[in-house]
């Protein structure tokens, strides 16, 4: 993905509520499936990581996308926002073009 797309999907994200959250478990195979069901409808979500849950956040963003087979787009302060192409998704994204061919 490149720079330019990811900076459309963090701009499509701000406007966004999370719609998981991490709690001090960490991440949970419930978490997983609610993010693995919202990410096939959706593509972009956001996702919130509670006060009360210690872990690194870079690692549970990496986790979480691995688990789900999403791309991390950003972690920004306790948020993280992650990607995933659908199939059958009602309102797909539109990333912009990948660069120029020539």
């Amino acid at each position: 993905m490149t720079s330019k797309q990811r900076s459309y999907l963090i701009g499509l994200a701000a406007k966004l509520d999370p719609v998981v959250q991490i709690g001090k478990e960490g991440i949970t195979p419930e978490i997983v499936v609610s993010a693995d069901e919202v990410l096939e409808t959706r593509e972009l979500i956001k996702v919130n990581v509670q006060k009360n849950c210690f872990d690194d956040l870079n690692e549970l963003a990496a986790t979480l996308a691995e688990r789900t087979r999403a791309q991390v787009i950003k972690v920004i302060g306790r948020k993280l926002i992650l990607y995933r192409e659908s199939r059958t998704a009602k309102n797909k994204i539109e990333l912009p073009a990948a660069g120029r061919t020539v």
